[in-house]
């Protein structure tokens, strides 16, 4: 038994996350297979010992009632925190949610199956760091994802505090970012498996319960031309679209002006008193155009440089040409036809979580269940960079900080951007690894 634990031990700290069956593989996966196991528990310990939060799920509830009512108008469907501002798939999710919890009155057992949203978020996360791990991203890293911890401390001179963990955003606030979330780790595992089309499906679905998913879709929208053509990503995007209309009918097919400006609002501007990352600068500051502006032009920017990079990688490659790119010959040809190659893994995940990290750094205002967005990136993206590991944890802990203060205050949201951005200018320096990997006959047949 020592003798087991001495292995165990020696696997987390020294195995890289990307261990085939053989050799120490097995003790990986019971490693795994523990985190789980103690997630499972731990969720069970909050809802058990810690109150839950009323925060949405009332507002929640009277969202969907109105649509389960009859309502199809989105300006009419709208809650006490304010009108409905979600795509139709929170409608969807949040509508079998009040039937399964007696009109949303069973919190207890909303609370449970939140428990189960997150412990197969964190089963799918596991999976798609161990399929995409790199050989210098050891046992202990990928481990992370399990220790988050958010602590709400009150006004200053106040003697109440209180502890939560990152789990708190989805069994203590049962938030619609969780479901989101839950649905876009499940297409990236499908994409992962080179299964492109019903990855998109549950991509999109992803889009419509909440629109932050879309931070995504740069990277996206590369990873499906390079894998599959331009026919091919043509399709995949198709069939986004396809989802988002079947989604949306009920309302496009009586108010769709509503629905569209509701549910996609690109214009919100949210409260400068919930901000975490930008509280160093002045309300009027925030509120203003010019705030945003700038904000959406440094997306931009980063967005073509990282794509340019990655493009650039991709050309060294023999297996995939620019001339292929052009032609819609680079995996699946212009008709969409049989894939023969496959993206590495890494570069999948990678392409995809610094797209989504991109956003997220030039994002005019994070809430804190905002991190949720992307709390369980950060070790892959930070084992990506060419930082010492000290220092890697030195900038997990920063932004840990910066939402560990509430309210957020200058110092905490400098903190936040200042690891964000040390985050990115490191993903900028780091290799791109491109290179493809022939794909199964399977793979292909189902993509």
């Amino acid at each position: 038994m020592f003798s087991t634990a001495n292995r165990l031990l020696r696997v987390a700290t020294t195995s890289p996350a990307r261990s085939d069956a053989r050799g120490d593989g097995g003790l990986v996966s019971l490693a795994l297979a523990g985190a789980v196991l103690a997630e499972i528990a731990l969720c069970g310990i909050i809802i058990a010992r810690v109150a839950y939060t009323e925060i949405d799920w009332v507002a929640y509830m009277q969202e969907v009632k109105g649509f389960l009512d009859g309502e199809r108008n989105y300006l009419n469907l709208r809650g006490d925190t304010g009108p409905l501002v979600y795509p139709a798939g929170f409608v969807y999710a949040y509508s079998l949610l009040y039937w399964v919890t007696d009109r949303g009155e069973d919190i207890f057992t909303a609370q449970y199956i939140f428990m189960g949203v997150y412990v197969s978020l964190m089963v799918m996360v596991l999976s798609v760091y161990r399929k995409a791990g790199s050989g210098a991203m050891p046992l202990w890293s990928i481990l992370l994802v399990c220790t988050s911890r958010r602590c709400e401390c009150y006004m200053p001179g106040s003697q109440r505090w209180q502890l939560q963990l990152v789990h708190s955003i989805f069994v203590l606030r049962l938030f619609n970012d969780g479901v989101a979330m839950w649905l876009l780790y499940g297409a990236v595992y499908l994409f992962l498996l080179n299964r492109w089309r019903l990855g998109c499906v549950s991509y999109s679905l992803a889009v419509g319960v909440k629109m932050n998913i879309l931070l995504f879709a740069p990277g996206l929208l590369l990873l499906l031309v390079q894998a599959n053509g331009v026919g091919g990503a043509a399709v995949c995007l198709s069939i986004c679209a396809v989802v988002q209309l079947l989604l949306g009918a009920p309302f496009l097919l009586h108010h769709p002006v509503a629905y569209l400006s509701r549910s996609f609002e690109l214009g919100r501007v949210f409260k400068f008193e919930w901000t975490v990352n930008f509280k160093f600068v002045t309300e009027e500051a925030f509120v203003s155009p010019g705030l945003s502006i700038t904000l959406l032009i440094l997306t931009l920017v980063a967005l073509a440089l990282f794509a340019s990079k990655w493009l650039r990688s991709a050309r060294e490659v023999k297996a995939f040409s620019a001339s292929n790119l052009r032609a819609g010959e680079g995996g699946g040809g212009a008709t969409g036809g049989t894939v023969n190659a496959r993206l590495h893994p890494e570069y999948v995940v990678k392409t995809l979580f610094v797209s989504n990290f991109i956003g997220i750094v030039f994002c005019r205002s994070l809430h804190y269940q905002f991190y949720s967005w992307y709390f369980h990136t950060l070790p892959f993206l930070l084992w990506q960079t060419g930082l010492p590991v000290a220092l890697r944890l030195v900038v997990l802990w920063g932004v840990e900080f910066g939402f560990n203060v509430f309210p957020a205050t200058a110092l905490s949201s400098g903190v936040l951007q200042v690891c964000h951005l040390a985050i990115l200018a490191s993903l900028w320096v780091s290799p791109v690894v491109v290179k493809r990997k022939a794909a199964t006959p399977a793979a292909a047949k189902h993509r």
